[in-house]
């Protein structure tokens, strides 16, 4: 087949950017703000009658009340509003994308730009620490029975925190070498610092929450081992950590590894070296933080293909933003249909233009080859990023039920494991990759629920399903 196009750059000269000038030192893009902006901004947010800002954050926190108290300078009483809801503002605030959550609700938006809900939440946190205000809340007299869970990411630690300030003593098993889960080795320490992670293990720790590092359940010990070794119930929590495979030629040769796998090592402090030249293929956050951090690994020819539109991508504009600026191109409507090597090595993408199909219900558009369009990128690495999935080893003997996809099944309202009661699931075990808001969501959740399965209360009563059904 004779390629259309070639698509070759100059070893040292940056892929041309609709900004004039090519971000270099690579310090974080996006600063906190300062106590003048802050209150400038929070000026800004209207007081409505029906905030949608709440009914879009995940976790319906209170966005108008803490904005209101920062706004009069009761920063330290918006910090303990924030608190009610959310067990990790600290996370939240800097890793979730607002702009399809709270912000994307905001009136403000309609005819401008949003409140900035989540740089906001953000400058509360960092002045709770910056003023050394204490950030504990008293933990409850320990009851005797324990909890185990499976996984220390938001979820998890969501789970633990409730549960352990209720006098639950839990154990959270994890089986990579550090704390987090995901927000560890998944997410870069540009976005998320690890002195954040780590104060809020500590925290746990202070409550009396026990932490088993390098154990995989499933591997070093089953569920069922947990449930003789005394633990009444156990969370599943585990992160979506398996790349999902493009499923074209090529994809098995050296110099391909896939996003979540080249993160985790980069994060676990691995020396990666990809090349000059770089691939990555995706559109959501995954995809451009593998970018981002190809390039301070040392690559500074670094392109993504996305096969739909830049309005379609699901990646945080404001990633994307920062990514064009950094120097990253992204060729958009463009799909991998082979990776090309020599002598058992990627030498290059063959690509395809694609154009937008018919949408379906959602308005998302299916993605359409155009005819005789392939051309050619030279990479050195290519980097999948398109999707992950939980792997559900840890189940080991036991007969839970599993979707399609492989995440575990559960009551939607209660997160109970249909099979087996003393056996709860949720955060990316059970939605596949989302958003830290949203397993901080599900932690809650399932805290509430194993505290009424192990007092014995009925799982449903008095709680509303998502389309406001109350039972």
């Amino acid at each position: 087949m004779k390629l259309k196009e070639r698509m070759e750059i100059p070893r040292h000269q940056a892929p041309e950017l609709e900004v004039k000038e090519r971000i270099a030192n690579f310090d974080e893009v996006a600063k906190g703000y300062d106590h003048e902006t802050a209150i400038k901004e929070s000026n800004r947010c209207l007081t409505c009658k029906k905030p949608g800002c709440v009914k879009g954050c995940p976790l319906h926190n209170n966005i108008p009340l803490f904005i209101s108290l920062l706004r009069d300078g009761k920063i330290e009483e918006a910090y303990w509003k924030i608190r009610e809801t959310s067990s990790l503002p600290a996370v939240c605030s800097r890793v979730c994308p607002q702009e399809f959550q709270c912000e994307g609700s905001c009136i403000r938006g309609k005819k401008g730009d949003p409140v900035a809900i989540g740089l906001l939440e953000r400058y509360v946190v960092d002045w709770m620490v910056k003023n050394g205000r204490d950030l504990s809340t008293p933990c409850a007299l320990p009851k005797e029975k324990r909890v185990a869970i499976i996984g220390s990411g938001p979820a998890g630690m969501t789970t633990a925190f409730h549960l352990a300030h209720w006098g639950y003593p839990c154990t959270i098993f994890e089986g990579l070498p550090v704390l987090g889960g995901m927000l560890s080795v998944g997410i870069p320490a540009y976005r998320l610092p690890r002195d954040i992670i780590v104060a809020e293990f500590q925290a746990l720790k202070g409550c009396g929450v026990e932490i088993v590092t390098n154990t995989v359940i499933g591997r070093d010990k089953s569920l069922a081992d947990l449930k003789k070794e005394g633990f009444a119930a156990i969370f599943i929590s585990v992160g979506a950590h398996v790349s999902r495979r493009l499923g074209i030629e090529g994809e098995d040769l050296l110099g391909v590894m896939h996003g979540v796998d080249y993160l985790r090592r980069v994060n676990l402090g691995g020396k990666v070296i990809l090349g000059p030249k770089v691939v990555v293929v995706g559109g959501g956050n995954v995809a451009i933080d593998v970018a981002r951090t190809a390039l301070r690994t040392g690559s500074n020819q670094v392109f993504i293909l996305y096969r739909r539109s830049k309005e379609e991508m699901p990646a945080s504009r404001a990633e994307v933003h920062h990514l064009e600026q950094e120097g990253v191109r992204v060729e958009f409507l463009a799909a991998p249909v082979k990776i090309i090597g020599q002598k058992g090595r990627v030498t290059g993408v063959e690509c395809i233009r694609m154009r937008l199909g018919e949408c379906d219900s959602s308005g998302r558009c299916r993605p359409v080859p155009v005819p005789d369009s392939n051309f050619l990128i030279e990479a050195d690495a290519v980097i999948p990023a398109i999707s992950q999935k939980v792997d559900s080893f840890v189940m080991g003997d036991l007969n839970l039920a599993l979707t399609k996809w492989s995440s575990f099944l559960v009551d939607p309202l209660t997160l109970q494991n249909t099979e087996v009661p003393w056996v709860f699931a949720g955060g990316d075990a059970v939605l596949g990759p989302q958003t830290a808001a949203k397993a901080v969501r599900q932690g809650m959740v399932a805290a509430e629920s194993i505290r009424r399965y192990l007092q014995g209360e009925d799982l449903k009563a008095g709680r509303v399903e998502s389309d406001g059904k109350k039972h």
